[in-house]
């Protein structure tokens, strides 16, 4: 049993502590590209991936997902390693498309069961006679070890977070990291533990709750591993992945973004031919990559619509237009519907009521351009990999919804156009990566995370022009003093939430009675979960003092010290 994470794995799939490691999805409060429901329906139709043609040319492994809370990070560090690989879910990958993937080879992740349960998951049958190396990892491991004839049974020492094991010999994926007789720091998560062993495996290293922290079968070249190799509190964990990716399965390393970007180019190419496609551009990171990618493809043949909600932050919709029409040549309709936005938002302050206005709005108004352009038979949008995996939990359970998506909603049915994603095979980082390669502006490719609904949600209470003039003032104080001080790319994201209270102060020689503000940074890499950026105190008073010096109307600043969980990243 692997049970590494707990509190956020009620709310969403794949949630795990930022201590161990953080990637992949997010709050999803990182795009304001389109989500339509048609487009909905067709990634979660074909989730469990289809075997993608995206790395026809490139080595390539399989990750079989048995529900792990840091399978993502694992496919992070295969990848990071010049590998090119995909999760599938456990359940999802019948013999026939393991054959057709062709896999190096296979890698099987944690999860949260027991191997001694009656309905736990197991492996395919074809995983072990396939004819390829297979690693197991933590549940992997044990699910490895009872199906090939070993067993596994309930721990009366059970291991969580960091222990140390003894390597007690030498395998092709301990070659040149560990030396036997050493004593090496990983990271466990188990309640179970094999006993016995399968026949022709040998043990490689132990610790205290786990006799048979590593195996070897070198003969079949299929290792296990009790412990997580791909968490960051494994110190060489990295490199005994590589070890078998590199040296086991003999996977060249050679998959990168230059080689990714001429190859999605050709098949962007393939799928369009001559038609037409459409994105919503909102200026984050991945419909700017998105956009980018595609007009190198297709050039003219893409529009791009930006529906301009009045609740950017300052001088952001000038930056877009710019940076797309001028920088690019990309073909982009500009519509500023702010007074429409707003004029909707009068009165509001439920949280979801006003997520949905937005919603409808960007639908209603994206729609209406589209339609002055005749119609279009693609819809392009910025969906990640870790959209795709997490559409279908590995376990097929279901999530709690805490609050609704914070993208701006999905356009209807009835415009029936297909889809072009020509990001979903990437994580966020590697997008970020193809941005650069791509020539994209520093300032857009690193860009922290913006949500969908903009400032909205950063006013709690009514949103109103004048609320959100006052909010993006605060904001530009704070962000340009973690710019000047060298930590705007240390840090996930940044922002200024207006409070729906006033306060008294001392101004001058007078009494005022304006409103407070509260600061937030957090440092994570998914969104996920996320700490607190621990700013000085110096810091803090430099920036409390120029917002309400500067920023007329604000008289008091508090910095939010809540992490995610307890709290989410966005305040509504």
């Amino acid at each position: 049993m692997d049970t590494l994470g707990d509190s956020e794995n009620a709310i969403k799939p794949r949630a795990f502590s930022s201590q161990v490691a953080t990637l992949g999805g997010s709050e999803n409060a990182t795009k304001q590209t389109l989500t339509c429901r048609t487009a909905r329906l067709v990634v979660q139709a074909r989730m469990a991936p289809e075997p993608h043609d995206s790395s026809p040319r490139h080595d390539h492994v399989l990750i079989l997902d048995f529900g792990s809370q840091v399978t993502q990070l694992i496919a992070r560090r295969v990848r990071e390693s010049g590998v090119y690989c995909e999760v599938w879910p456990f359940h999802h990958a019948p013999e026939e498309r393991i054959r057709a993937f062709a896999p190096r080879g296979i890698i099987l992740s944690g999860g949260p069961a027991s191997v001694n349960e009656g309905e736990s998951p197991r492996a395919p049958d074809v995983v072990f006679t396939l004819g390829v190396p297979v690693m197991g990892i933590c549940y992997g491991q044990q699910t490895l070890a009872a199906q090939l004839g070993g067993l596994v049974e309930p721990s009366d020492h059970r291991e969580f977070g960091r222990a140390f094991v003894e390597v007690t010999g030498e395998c092709a994926i301990t070659r040149g990291v560990w030396a036997k007789g050493a004593r090496e720091q990983v990271w466990m998560s188990h309640g179970d533990r094999i006993t016995a062993l399968p026949p022709g495996f040998r043990s490689v290293a132990s610790s205290e709750g786990a006799p048979f922290a590593v195996i070897a079968d070198d003969a079949r070249q299929f290792y296990g591993t009790m412990f997580h190799p791909e968490v960051v509190h494994t110190p060489h964990g990295a490199a005994l992945l590589k070890n078998f990716t590199h040296g086991v399965c003999g996977c060249a390393g050679d998959w990168t973004m230059a080689g990714f970007r001429q190859e999605a180019v050709a098949r962007i190419r393939a799928l369009v031919g001559q038609g037409r496609v459409v994105c919503g551009l909102s200026g984050g990171v991945d419909s700017s990559v998105a956009a980018v990618l595609i007009h190198e493809a297709i050039g003219d043949q893409l529009t791009c619509i930006y529906v301009d909600h009045g609740l950017m932050r300052a001088n952001e919709s000038e930056q877009v237009v710019s940076t797309f029409r001028d920088r690019f040549n990309i073909k982009l309709i500009h519509r500023d519907a702010s007074d429409l936005f707003l004029g909707q938002l009068s009165g509001v302050t439920d949280p979801e009521v006003k997520r949905k206005t937005i919603g409808r709005l960007f639908i209603e108004v994206f729609e209406e351009e589209q339609n002055k352009l005749g119609g279009a038979d693609f819809l392009a949008q910025g969906t990640l990999y870790p959209d795709v995996i997490e559409s279908v939990s590995a376990t097929g359970g279901p999530s709690v919804t805490i609050k609704s998506h914070h993208n701006v909603g999905g356009l209807p049915a009835h415009m029936r156009m297909k889809l072009v994603e020509p990001l979903r095979d990437l994580f966020k980082d590697e997008v970020r990566a193809l941005g650069r390669e791509l020539g994209i502006p520093e300032e857009i490719v690193g860009r922290h995370p913006f949500p969908g609904p903009g400032l909205a949600i950063r006013i709690p209470g009514e949103v109103t022009r004048e609320k959100a003039d006052l909010l993006r003032r605060v904001d530009t104080v704070f962000l340009e003093e973690i710019r000047n001080a060298g930590l705007y790319d240390a840090i996930w994201q940044a922002f200024a939430v207006l409070l729906p209270v006033r306060t008294v102060g001392v101004m001058g020689d007078g009494r005022s009675y304006d409103q407070a503000c509260a600061l937030r940074a957090v440092t994570s890499t998914d969104g996920m979960t996320a700490d607190v950026y621990p700013f000085n105190m110096e810091f803090l008073n430099r920036v409390a003092a120029r917002i309400v010096n500067e920023v007329r109307g604000i008289n008091r600043v508090t910095y939010d010290i809540t992490s995610k969980p307890p709290g989410t990243i966005e305040w509504e």
